[in-house]
């Protein structure tokens, strides 16, 4: 069976991959998660005939943390400050100057499973998903054509630079950290399931290359 893959470069000045044991002064895990390379993928490709695996991550600037204060205003305010219409201060520490190599493998939807145009159940696709993805994945990511814009953890967190690996860019080696428990998803299949989060154990990045555990 042939295999496709995808690969990318992103990098820009923050961001926040939220580690949630961190609580309300959250702290950024120090590369991405399962989930949110998948989200950077398909930021420039979602597609019902293939669905994108993320399998490394690799670092190519040093780990650099800073502290990050800004106004909350959302639901999880005690109700007072709700009442009163208040927001407060969200200390939260984020990673600067941050570079990643992303590689994912593409994976063919069968076609019981594929909707096509809100419609139901398609019942014929293509006979070769994963392909397809990978070529118009590869078309859009030099066209610079996006689903919807990219963030790096945080909204207010986008890239600088989006786009097929860049020649002068080389992983960071001396970048080596244990984890010991990661977020991989908060969905087990997407839109198509319920909120159901999910870690991995005993993580490691080893001279700069996170493996995601299958």
């Amino acid at each position: 069976m042939s295999h496709y893959e995808v690969e990318l470069e992103v990098s820009g000045p923050s961001a926040m991959w939220t580690r949630p044991d961190t609580g309300d002064a959250p702290v950024s895990y120090p590369a991405p998660t399962f989930g949110a390379v998948k989200g950077i993928f398909e930021s420039i490709l979602l597609s019902e005939w293939g669905e994108v695996l993320p399998t490394r991550v690799e670092v190519c600037r040093p780990l650099v943390y800073h502290t990050y204060t800004t106004n909350y205003g959302g639901p999880l305010r005690k109700s007072k400050v709700m009442a009163k219409g208040s927001s407060y201060q969200l200390l939260a520490t984020v990673l600067i100057n941050v570079c990643y190599r992303f590689h994912a493998r593409i994976e063919s939807v069968p076609a019981a499973y594929a909707k096509h145009g809100g419609q139901g159940i398609q019942q014929r696709g293509t006979t070769n998903g994963a392909h397809a993805y990978q070529e118009m994945f590869e078309r859009r990511l030099r066209r610079g054509q996006l689903h919807y814009t990219p963030f790096l953890g945080w909204k207010e967190f986008t890239p600088g630079y989006l786009g097929p690996l860049r020649s002068n860019t080389r992983v960071c080696e001396e970048v080596n950290v244990e984890i010991p428990s990661m977020l991989r998803t908060c969905f087990s299949v997407g839109k198509r399931s319920a909120w159901s989060p999910r870690f991995v154990q005993a993580l490691q990045i080893r001279k700069g290359v996170l493996e995601y555990a299958e």
